[in-house]
């Protein structure tokens, strides 16, 4: 049992019931054509809420017929009804140790979570009304959406009942804002963790929790109505909306923003600037913020340092309905907070408050869906907005029946799908994974996958974060079988190709190589692995470089109890670095030197 919760079990008895629908009521023929809207409500009306799994072998059966034979639009319709189909029949007592799983390998367990999950036998059918289950099914774009945006760590029991209550309360409400209850089932399913919207403030200034369900869908619904917002949040999708009802101000405190801060759309990033910038507290070290509380009238009125500004700033913009993320990143001098936003051409701008001077690298946010950093290519993908396209969502019909091919045993379709899939959209990123994984079922050979991850980085490479994934697997892979020529000159490629723009890659790929020394080697190779990595990657490095190799080697080091050689790698790391006078760089390593010193 793992040590952050317990599993309780309910057990409840269900009696199958043959309904019509069920194996063998779907023909050939009929699974040709696209399912029809009489034959939907005829199916839901005898499946829900809770008699879908007898259904499901039929339904996919039906639509791998239209699939197999290229009957595009048939197959969509019969794979979403498989889809729900699946998911209503499922249990909590089935769901939740996948759950788990899942939640603790994103490591994103923390401790505001709940540590008993009571859970039942009972099909996740019973949690919604026939009604919400016969939308549900009938409805192509909510359900695309829905399956789209749906991740491991949402814990769907949750989802399904802050979905069905805000159904129950208005259900003609709902259907106009369908996907802001969307976005507020998948953010509240859990609480935000002690750390959310950063860590620089204390639960005591800031609680950290959220309104009712409810509460929050009402309220946004009203600004919305009343014209109080920025964007239409009906026009905005679940992805979207995320990043507006993750707001940690409580509505009397957007209210207030509402009223003070007159700031349009076009030039919000000016509300980063309206924070007095508190030069003293940096002076003094004060990160943490130092006052009883901390709202938006209490930052505005005593000044704060670029966290708190970015802060006021997302805050400042979700009351109006606009998307916002806050980000931290790290330049070549020292660390920085600054804000996104999505503007009135729905394009993200992802730099307001990012100053040039600072020179910095690239930026990190927290998703409020599951609680993980936003990648590189999650954030590129979120500006490009390519995943609404059409050919997007044809190349996810090949994902799907290929995930579902593979599910079953059938690698050999499952390749197939998957090829036409990233054929018709490179940049899907599931395909690709799962072409990989049937090929390695399928019987692929080692240089076969190396040709398909080869293939991959190619694909991704205007994604440096997905090309070094891709690059590091063929590395790992030459050198299990063998060639680790081959596999060192792979990643000094990759590595070298990031040093000038992308130098925190470099970084994390020099860790990386640091790393698998410090697994393998002696203590004396180790330091001559270091300097290697420092002669090759560190010259002119910064902070971001200084945080992933330098206090991580020096902490090995004195971890093992090598004074000397700690004391040896921080001053080459003083040699090495770009370490400009009085900068928060200069700063930490002259920390770093004290403690290895051991003043």
């Amino acid at each position: 049992m793992r040590p952050w919760l317990h599993v309780i079990g309910i057990v409840a008895l269900i009696f199958g019931v043959r309904v019509r629908g069920a194996s063998g009521a779907i023909t050939p023929n009929a699974a040709l054509e696209p399912p029809q809207a009489a034959m939907i409500l005829e199916l839901t009306r005898a499946a829900a809420p809770d008699r879908w799994a007898a259904n499901v072998p039929a339904l996919r059966q039906a639509a791998r017929t239209a699939y197999e034979n290229e009957r595009w639009v048939a197959a969509r319709g019969w794979l979403r009804i498989v889809k729900w189909a699946e998911l209503f029949a499922r249990t909590e007592a089935q769901f939740t140790p996948t759950w788990i799983q899942a939640v603790e390998s994103a490591q994103v367990v923390h401790t505001r979570m709940r540590t008993r999950y009571e859970v039942s036998d009972l099909p996740f059918g019973r949690s919604l009304s026939v009604e919400l289950q016969t939308w549900l099914v009938n409805n192509e774009a909510f359900s695309a959406e829905f399956f789209g945006v749906l991740t491991p760590q949402d814990y769907v029991p949750e989802v399904f009942r802050i979905l069905n209550a805000l159904h129950q309360r208005d259900p003609i409400t709902f259907a106009r804002y369908a996907s802001l209850a969307l976005a507020i089932a998948l953010v509240y399913d859990v609480p935000p963790p002690p750390h959310w919207p950063h860590g620089q403030v204390t639960s005591s200034a800031l609680p950290r929790k959220w309104p009712a369900p409810s509460e929050a869908f009402n309220w946004w619904v009203r600004e919305d109505l009343a014209g109080r917002t920025y964007h239409q949040l009906a026009r905005l999708t679940a992805d979207e909306l995320k990043f507006v009802v993750d707001a940690a101000a409580p509505f009397e405190q957007l209210v207030w923003a509402q009223r003070t801060v007159n700031v349009p759309l076009a030039q919000l990033d000016h509300a980063y600037a309206m924070i007095r910038y508190r030069k003293d507290r940096i002076a003094k070290t004060q990160a943490i913020w130092p006052g009883p509380n901390y709202t938006l009238k209490t930052i505005l009125h005593d000044g704060g340092i670029c966290v708190d500004q970015a802060y006021f700033a997302t805050e400042v913009g979700k009351a109006r309905g606009v998307p916002t993320l806050l980000f931290y990143g790290a330049g070549k001098d020292g660390r920085h907070a600054w804000f996104g936003f999505l503007d009135g051409a729905q394009t993200w701008r992802l730099d307001a408050g990012r100053f040039e001077e600072q020179r910095l690298v690239s930026g990190l946010a927290l998703d409020p869906q599951t609680w993980r950093e936003i990648s590189d290519h999650e954030l590129k993908f979120l500006t490009e907005r390519f995943r609404a396209q059409p050919l997007f969502r044809e190349s996810e019909l090949h994902a799907a029946f290929a995930a579902d091919y593979l599910a079953t045993g059938r690698a050999e379709l499952a390749v197939k799908a998957a090829r036409r899939a990233v054929a018709v959209e490179r940049r899907n990123l599931a395909a690709w994974e799962t072409l990989l994984a049937a090929e390695a079922v399928n019987g692929g050979t080692a240089r076969q996958l190396e040709g398909t991850l080869r293939a991959a980085a190619v694909a991704f490479q205007a994604y440096p974060d997905l090309e070094v994934l891709f690059s590091n697997r063929i590395s790992a892979s030459l050198r299990a079988r063998g060639e680790g020529s081959a596999a060192r000159m792979e990643e000094r490629i990759i590595a070298e190709k990031n040093q000038a723009k992308r130098s925190d890659l470099s970084a994390r790929q020099a860790r990386e190589i640091l790393a698998r020394s410090i697994a393998s080697d002696r203590p004396a190779a180790q330091i001559l692995v270091f300097n290697s990595v420092m002669e090759n990657y560190g010259r002119g490095a910064g902070i971001n470089f200084f945080d992933h190799v330098v206090v991580f080697f020096a902490q090995h080091l004195m971890h093992t109890g090598d004074k000397v050689s700690a004391q040896a790698a921080v001053a080459r790391a003083r040699q090495t670095l770009r370490v400009e006078p009085n900068s928060q760089l200069a700063g930490e390593l002259t920390k770093l030197e004290t403690l290895v010193r051991g003043n």
